[in-house]
């Protein structure tokens, strides 16, 4: 009550508060669109063999505290949402999940660690802005982090590795201290074109203040003054409640999208096949066809099937934000189907008609 009291009276508190819990995060954690149709080698990895049994996992207590509280403000959100939120709030709510998703799914992960299409200065701006809503770490650290997953999948060196099981896939990895073969190997791993964006240096250097802004001050500042939504909904509701949930989403690609679901694509990787992943991570859970061709622009073969990001690059490629979209060949995909898949499905390619 005090809080809210607090946050109504003087709005600045806020800020205040939102710096300090990024100063904590920071210290502690990390329409014909133009599309070329490619047969670039594959980049896919096999499974390497553990030359050594897995290191015992070191606990970071200050990161599972923090992951308490973010929990337990989240939970409280959802309360306040449920009671108090109006219809406006429950629509503005699912905005920013998507505005937040499409910072890891178009930014982060499509534009700068795989590089399946570029984008002009305009739309790296904006998805640079939406990956600050998300705080997963700057997009250096996380295209880094993704690159050494998909070199050194499944072995010591992968920073989530589900041999160690769903919860430390899922988001234990981040309340532990990382691998010494996560940091060794991960030196060998070359991002020096995601630094060479100057989008991505001005991010990492502000980090904390527009993870701030963007994450907590923005959402919240919103319902609060444009339409009279309640300091607690708008604070613990659009702020920790959004984004604990989009967090759960991008980890389920991590944990379920590695454990359960067919390989139509490579039988021989953990990486499988989830629709429902995919649904709540807005197309990032075919999981298989990504770690079989992570250099294509939509990770599926589907279209827009479950794949809200793939609809969202085609519609920046309309309007001449995005372009080079690379995508596998449907000759090269039923080749590979059938030399290394498990048979589960034939789909037809309507992007290749």
């Amino acid at each position: 009550m005090i809080l809210s009291q607090s946050f109504l009276g003087d709005p600045h508190l806020l800020t205040n508060a939102a710096l300090f819990l990024f100063q904590v995060v920071d210290c502690t954690i990390s329409m014909a669109p133009n599309v070329v149709s490619t047969t670039l080698p594959e980049e896919h990895h096999e499974p390497q063999q553990e030359s050594k049994p897995l290191e015992p996992v070191q606990i970071v207590w200050r990161n599972v505290l923090l992951f308490i509280v973010l929990h337990a403000a989240a939970v409280y959100g959802m309360y306040v949402v449920i009671l108090n939120a109006s219809l406006t709030a429950w629509l503005y709510g699912v905005f920013l999940c998507f505005m937040t998703g499409l910072g890891v799914t178009a930014g982060a992960h499509r534009l700068w660690t795989h590089r399946s299409y570029k984008a002009k200065l305009p739309l790296r701006i904006f998805l640079a802005f939406c990956n600050c809503m998300a705080l997963q770490n700057d997009l250096y650290e996380w295209a880094r982090d993704h690159r050494v997953h998909h070199k050194f999948a499944e072995t010591n060196a992968d920073p989530h590795n589900v041999n160690r099981g769903f919860f430390f896939a899922h988001m234990g990895w981040l309340m532990a201290r990382k691998q010494r073969d996560v940091i060794e190997k991960g030196k060998t791993v070359d991002v020096s074109d995601v630094w060479a964006d100057p989008v991505v240096r001005f991010q990492h250097r502000f980090y904390v203040p527009l993870c701030a802004l963007c994450c907590f001050v923005i959402p919240a500042a919103i319902p609060y003054y444009c339409w009279g939504e309640k300091g607690m909904v708008s604070f613990f509701g659009a702020g920790f409640f959004r984004y604990v949930i989009c967090l759960h989403f991008t980890w389920c690609v991590n944990s379920l999208a590695h454990m359960w679901g067919n390989k139509p694509y490579d039988k021989n990787i953990s990486a499988v096949e989830t629709k429902w992943v995919s649904a709540f991570a807005i197309g990032e859970g075919f999981h298989n066809y990504h770690h079989t061709f992570p250099w294509d622009y939509a990770t599926s073969e589907l279209g827009y099937k479950y794949n809200f990001t793939t609809l969202f690059i085609d519609c920046m490629a309309y309007l001449g934000q995005a372009y080079d979209l690379k995508t596998a060949s449907k000759d090269s995909v039923q080749q590979r189907k059938q030399r290394t898949g498990d048979g589960s499905y034939d789909v037809e390619d309507k992007r290749h008609k």
